[in-house]
């Protein structure tokens, strides 16, 4: 695709979402008491722009085994995290009641930022890790209280090169303080869509495959670094047998 067109889609794209957006903000505010309605209410902002920012990309998603989505709800998903396009992503994929978890940068986004610290969805420090940890712990408790899941990339920021980074334990500390399943969402060609090295889409197909949850209601403090390591092996072993034909 052409710089012109990739200018021209995307930006069109952001008009409609800044349009969007404003609309969304507006009935989050008289929603402030209720963090869990505006969890919801953020859920469905993203069924919508997420579904139009990805579509003007030009990614394609083909999904697979997507009854696992719901199989064991709520749970908390994982998922690789190569481009920004899986932000676009996740935010439409992801079901109903589930909160998404990001750096707290991302309220120095003009717009997005400040639509997210309404949205009610965690923003965690990284710098910081007893206050990671704390706000993961503060997390855990509404995710019980309302019976939501949570949605996060264990690695926190994108791969350079496509390939599976490192992941840290924030997901397993939210698994050992909610005994919520895990369920890994694999997904395959969203660095070649969208690099992280350049400003220009290369449409194609987005391959989903949304594995069986796995069970942490046996997961130990002890043990913790294990799980997340077994976590990445499933990654590692998926990503290795290559994207569903």
């Amino acid at each position: 695709m052409s710089k012109f067109m990739t200018w021209l889609r995307y930006i069109s794209a952001g008009l409609v979402m800044i349009a969007i957006s404003v609309v969304f903000f507006a009935v989050m505010i008289p929603l402030l008491p209720w963090r869990n309605l505006r969890v919801r209410c953020c859920n469905a902002y993203g069924k919508t722009v997420g579904r139009m920012m990805f579509t003007a990309i030009g990614a394609r998603p083909q999904i697979y085994n997507h009854d696992n989505l719901t199989t064991r709800f709520p749970a908390i998903y994982v998922s690789n995290h190569t481009s920004q396009l899986d932000i676009w992503f996740g935010m439409w994929f992801c079901p109903f009641g589930v909160a998404g978890i990001s750096k707290k940068e991302i309220v120095k986004v003009p717009g997005l930022g400040w639509l997210y610290t309404l949205s009610g969805h965690p923003l965690i420090d990284r710098s910081n890790r007893e206050r990671a940890i704390a706000t993961m712990n503060e997390t855990a408790a509404f995710l019980n209280k309302h019976r939501f899941g949570l949605w996060i990339w264990p690695a926190g920021t994108r791969s350079r090169t496509g390939d599976l980074q490192s992941s840290k334990k924030g997901f397993a500390h939210a698994a050992l303080a909610t005994r919520l399943p895990i369920v890994p969402i694999v997904v395959w060609n969203a660095a070649k869509i969208l690099p992280i090295t350049e400003f220009r889409f290369h449409p194609g197909k987005l391959m989903v495959d949304v594995l069986p949850p796995i069970d942490t209601s046996h997961w130990s403090v002890e043990t913790l670094d294990q799980h997340v390591q077994a976590v990445r092996d499933v990654f590692i072993q998926r990503l290795a047998a290559g994207a569903p034909a």
